[in-house]
């Protein structure tokens, strides 16, 4: 009563002092002060404290009527008082992470249990037991948040929210849990994003969870995924199943507004055939759910309804491409199938009729492919024909050999050859295309009409070493290209033939062998140019000119460049273009290297050094020749003098 009243004579003098006007909302922060209590002297008034990251042990009571958040993270936090929160009648959000409440559990537990209004509270990294948590989480009615990250928990309980009913967000992150009993989060009717990430989850055989927006389950040990089919309409948009070891196709709820799928580190793909993962998961299905009847394609029939947007597939076990599965998503626009084990994209699928007639998959809406890093040499035709909307493909770290579409039929099943036995593969039928990355596939032509019908907006052919551009191979696509990279393939300017290309704004020709900048730049409106790595010595002014009227970024470093013949570099900088490397780019005269922004300092002392001790050198070599001749002058003179003397002694 006495701590009361004090605190309202607190208050009214303040009012008195301030005309009766009370000072916005303070913030005030101890963290890192090494504080082993809490200071004393803290503003009532505050509305939000900060003492995380200090060695606090104990908390006592605390008089801070307006406080709405408290950290107390990372301390040594192992005994709360009774009525350490009693004051706290405003407290939203309490953060006790890192600390040691898995001690004296029962008192601290009560402690918080004055905390009516708590929406958000962290009580991760405590070492907290199944019990621990339920005991804190006691008469949390009004809890909105909920975090537990990083503790010992092993099992997820009917009752361990029965008092949580308001929960939107919980998560349970990096603990030991193996099981999760039935009807656990039913009862948080407005829960809609739920993390159980980092636990030791087996298997899901039986989702229920029609509330939830986003699930997380991702660095378990799923094996499977199955839910039984039902009419219930389920809010499921995010689906995290990453890292886990599932041998199949997750079976969700039929009824689903599934948009995000990550299926990446999985064992999806290690079963024989497209066609055996889909058996054997009908199969699972139909064990799982008790049903003996005849045999139905459960998995396609749900995914045919499902309006998934992305999947990514990335790092599995795939050596053929589930093309009918993938082709049932008409929503699906991106799809990651990077880093498997595929050597080609052959057209298996099943015909429905015996006409002989090949069935045409058509993949609806995919617009962006990601193929990088499996082992490909080859894709089918009908395969490509099917990718009506594609803009962005990704043949990274493979072994596509792209060649000629000229005398190809786009319909035509058969596999192009860039020589004989080697096979090849047009892009024609990608009528939609506009960034390809071609890097690194081991390309050793690139031959004329390569990209007929391609309105290819950017182009990577990076480190393809040795690779021959034919004259005329972007010609089809000079008109459209913005972005072009063609480094690390060990190019000399002879051999690299690029048209005019009115659009280009990007390009990289770094790590080659190129001494001369290619004329036919002049028309391209470049903003940015990398030439790293070359062997120039100099750079043509005229097509610098030409250039400075859009370039803005330059990078040059790693050439050969001659400090007295630089009239380019003085053009860059009087043209304000950016040169983000020129602190380690060199530049080098008669005697020695030199920095080039050491260069720039004093560039006329440089050069006109070495011009007299150019001159120095020239006078010495001319002295040196008039004193030989002098020399030999007077010798001649001397033999003379000598042999007519003899020749009068004779006489």
């Amino acid at each position: 009563m006495f701590s009361n009243l004090l605190l309202l004579w607190s208050l009214s003098q303040d009012l008195f002092r301030t005309g009766g006007t009370f000072f916005a909302p303070k913030r005030q922060s101890w963290n890192k002060q090494n504080l082993s209590s809490v200071p004393l002297d803290l503003d009532v008034r505050l509305r939000r404290l900060d003492l995380s990251n200090n060695f606090i042990r104990q908390l006592h009571t605390l008089t801070l009527p307006y406080l709405e958040q408290l950290d107390l993270s990372n301390n040594q936090l192992d005994l709360i008082s009774d009525g350490a929160f009693e004051n706290l009648a405003r407290l939203e959000h309490l953060n006790l992470s890192r600390n040691g409440l898995n001690i004296n559990t029962g008192s601290n537990s009560k402690a918080l249990q004055s905390l009516s209004r708590l929406r958000t509270l962290d009580i991760s990294r405590n070492g907290l037991s199944n019990d621990a948590v339920e005991l804190y989480l006691g008469r949390k009615s009004s809890l909105d948040q909920l975090k537990i990250t990083g503790n010992a928990l092993t099992r997820l309980s009917r009752s361990l929210f029965r008092e949580n009913t308001r929960l939107r967000t919980i998560t349970i992150d990096d603990n030991l849990i193996s099981e999760i009993e039935p009807r656990t989060f039913e009862p948080l009717s407005q829960l809609e994003t739920l993390n159980l990430a980092r636990n030791n989850l087996a298997h899901i055989c039986d989702f229920k969870l029609y509330q939830v927006k986003y699930l997380n389950l991702s660095r378990n040990s799923v094996e499977f995924f199955v839910t039984h089919e039902n009419e219930y309409s389920y809010s499921l948009e995010i689906l995290d199943l990453s890292y886990n070891k599932l041998l199949y196709f997750p079976v969700v709820p039929k009824k689903n507004h599934l948009r995000y799928l990550y299926l990446q580190n999985n064992m999806l793909g290690a079963l024989s055939s497209e066609a055996a993962m889909v058996s054997e998961a009908n199969s699972l299905y139909n064990e799982i759910v008790g049903e003996k009847m005849v045999m139905k394609n459960i998995l396609h029939a749900i995914w045919r309804q499902m309006p998934l947007f992305y999947i990514d597939l990335s790092y599995n076990h795939f050596t053929s491409f589930p093309l009918e599965t993938l082709s049932l998503l008409s929503s699906l626009e991106t799809l990651n199938f990077s880093y498997n084990c595929l050597q080609s994209i052959s057209w298996n699928i099943r015909n429905y009729s015996d006409s002989g007639l090949i069935r045409q998959l058509v993949f609806h809406s995919l617009k962006h492919l990601n193929l990088q890093s499996n082992a490909l040499g080859h894709i089918s035709p009908f395969f490509l024909k099917g990718l009506t909307q594609i803009e962005t493909l990704n043949l990274q770290e493979n072994f596509m050999q792209p060649c000629s579409s000229a005398g190809n039929s786009s319909s035509s099943p058969s596999t192009p050859q860039i020589h004989l036995g080697t096979p090849c593969t047009a892009f024609e039928q990608l009528r939609t295309l506009k960034h390809l990355n071609l890097r690194e596939n081991g390309i050793k032509i690139l031959q004329p009409n390569t990209f007929l019908r391609t309105p290819l907006v950017s182009l990577n052919l990076a480190k393809n070493q040795h690779m021959e551009m034919r004259e005329g191979a972007l010609n089809d696509v000079q008109a459209t290209l913005q972005s072009l990279i063609i480094s690390e393939m060990n190019m000399s300017s002879s051999h690299l033939s690029l048209p005019c290309m009115p659009a280009l704004t990007q390009l990289n020709i770094s790590n080659n062998g190129l001494d001369k900048m290619h004329k036919s730049l002049d028309c391209s409106p470049l903003k940015e140019i990398d030439i790293r790595n070359n062997t120039f010595m100099t750079l043509d002014y005229s097509v610098i000119e030409a250039l400075s009227r859009n370039l803005t970024v330059m990078f040059i470093s790693g050439n050969n460049f001659d400090c007295c013949d630089s009239g380019w570099l003085k053009a860059l900088t009087e043209m304000k273009i950016r040169l983000p490397d020129i602190s380690r780019t060199q530049c080098f005269t008669r005697v020695c290297n030199v920095m080039i922004t050491e260069y720039l300092k004093k560039p006329l002392s440089y050069c006109l050094l070495h011009e007299e001790e150019g001159k120095v050198n020239f006078g010495q070599m001319v002295v040196i020749v008039i004193f030989l001749a002098v020399l030999l002058t007077v010798f001649v003179m001397f033999s003379r003098k000598l042999c007519c003397g003899q020749k009068s002694f004779v006489v």
